[in-house]
């Protein structure tokens, strides 16, 4: 039995919405990735310093990941929590406009880290409690607005700089998530999602029992499996989205423009292949999804670095994108299918709680690779990585969890 009532027109709209929300915060990811490359020459940064810089972020994730999904189960207000989200992850970018070494851009991104990772335990578990038959076709729309604000950015930005000094522009890249946050308080509020919580917060028993739920799905097995599998898929994610801006900028010396149509490109694919996952993870289940996406991601990545400067590059970019963004939102899915309903933000907390460990960790290790073996071997690196993540779903049930009303079930 669940207690989501049946999506209509209106709830429909509130997808869209929050899905074209998500798209803001990972604009303000790829805006950060794309002046990567800048702010490193201007500030004379090494590979490992710019990959401590994305790795502060992501262990500021790490920590903040899990607190946010127990924030967002026992006091609900999802609307207020997206709202509150998108302005903290924009506000610092005004805070880098003036800074001029190392160590401040370090301090701004952990800030940015932080505002970040409430966004998702409250939209993905509000989603998921609504669409609980569609969860994977649903949260592929929301993951592809994130494709959407990392595709479209690099044009944006990258045009913008053509006019502006990247100083100039995080100014002004802070006007989207300020007007979202206000759309998001105006129309989704307190009200819409919460509705539909407070039937669910009537089943679940107190805090008590919520903590008593909650010690369980630390020591729940499928949880665990796909949140350490998760970390390591995220390591890949992490480090190519951190260096393949510096690589195309730095060894194949493509200008700032062309840099940003690749990562458009990668964003792109990955808009295109979501739905699609998401569907077929529905009809035929997860496990066969994230394998055969996972391994496909691997050869894709070996697959540039034999490439070079040939056009087949750019092929391997965009399959790169089809693969590896295919899994984000059926893993997600998945994770909220090994929790009881009301630990859903919890559990979301909890994958990209690990997650983000994985994150924290490849930017800096791959960086410290490239800085003394050399860049081929750390993308050589970055392949091993997601195929460890695959072997982990090896041990994933194939068939579908069962969705539980309340933590207090023994």
């Amino acid at each position: 039995m669940t207690t989501a009532t049946a999506p209509g027109q209106q709830s429909f709209r509130d997808v869209w919405l929050i899905s074209l929300a998500h798209g803001l915060t990972h604009w303000y990811l790829a805006t950060f990735f794309l002046l990567l490359p800048v702010i490193g020459r201007e500030f004379g940064l090494s590979y490992t310093q710019i990959g401590i810089i994305m790795t502060a972020q992501y262990v500021m994730g790490a920590l903040t990941n899990l607190p946010a999904g127990m924030l967002v189960d026992t006091m609900g207000k999802k609307g207020y929590w997206m709202a509150l989200s998108l302005f903290w992850i924009g506000f610092p970018y005004a805070l880098i406009s003036l800074t001029h070494s190392f160590w401040m851009v370090l301090i701004c991104m952990t800030l940015v880290g932080m505002g970040n990772n409430f966004w998702h335990p409250a939209a993905i578990s509000a989603l998921a409690q609504r669409y609980p038959d569609r969860k994977g076709l649903v949260l592929s729309i929301h993951g592809m607005g994130g494709n959407v604000g990392e595709a479209l950015a690099p044009f944006v930005i990258g045009a913008m700089l053509a006019w502006f000094s990247w100083r100039t522009v995080v100014v002004l890249n802070v006007a989207p998530g300020l007007i979202m946050s206000v759309v998001i308080l105006l129309v989704l509020g307190a009200f819409t999602m919460d509705r539909h919580e407070e039937k669910t917060k009537k089943h679940a028993g107190g805090f008590k029992s919520y903590m008593k739920g909650f010690s369980q799905l630390l020591t729940n097995k499928p949880q665990m499996l796909l949140a350490v599998s998760s970390a390591f898929r995220n390591m890949t994610q992490a480090g190519l989205r951190t260096f393949l801006p510096v690589y195309l900028a730095y060894e194949l010396g493509y200008s700032t423009f062309i840099v940003g149509v690749i990562l458009a490109v990668l964003q792109l694919m990955g808009f295109i292949s979501q739905p699609i996952a998401g569907h077929l993870s529905d009809k035929m289940g997860r496990k066969r999804v994230v394998a055969s996406s996972m391994a496909l991601t691997a050869v894709m990545i070996v697959g540039i670095v034999l490439a070079g400067k040939s056009l087949i590059f750019i092929l391997f970019v965009s399959l790169i994108g089809f693969f590896l963004f295919a899994t984000r939102a059926v893993v997600q899915a998945w994770a909220i299918e090994a929790a009881p309903r009301n630990l859903a933000g919890s559990a979301i907390g909890l994958q990209f709680g690990v997650g983000a460990l994985g994150s924290s960790f490849g930017p800096a290790l791959f960086g410290i690779v490239a800085d003394h073996y050399g860049i081929y071997p750390a993308f050589y690196f970055l392949a091993g990585t997601i195929v460890f993540a695959n072997v982990l779903i090896v041990f994933m049930p194939s068939g579908a969890l069962e969705h539980r009303e309340v933590a207090a079930t023994t």
